[in-house]
């Protein structure tokens, strides 16, 4: 279930998936929102284009430590690059 950052308290949040567009960030929301797990959604910016660098914004996705593997396998699961790897 989506969360604010106030929920999670001190914990340190692992970055697990980044969105580059709306629809992939609205699929991945109903991918662990029906696994059950608890995450938090941020906008930012990164930097995209391969003749053309410029600044873009999208969806990066955070869940705490103790579900970080088992949210990758399901990203993995369902033809999603997990963050990082």
């Amino acid at each position: 279930m989506r969360r604010e950052n106030d929920y999670f308290g001190e914990a340190e949040l692992d970055l697990v998936y980044m969105a580059h567009r709306l629809r992939d960030a609205l699929k991945i929301e109903d991918l662990l929102n029906a696994a059950g797990f608890d995450y938090m959604v941020e906008t930012g910016t990164y930097v995209g284009g391969l003749l053309f660098k410029r600044e873009l914004t999208g969806a990066f996705f955070y869940v705490a430590p103790a579900d970080h593997e088992r949210v990758r396998e399901l990203l993995a699961k369902n033809s999603y690059k997990p963050y990082g790897g």
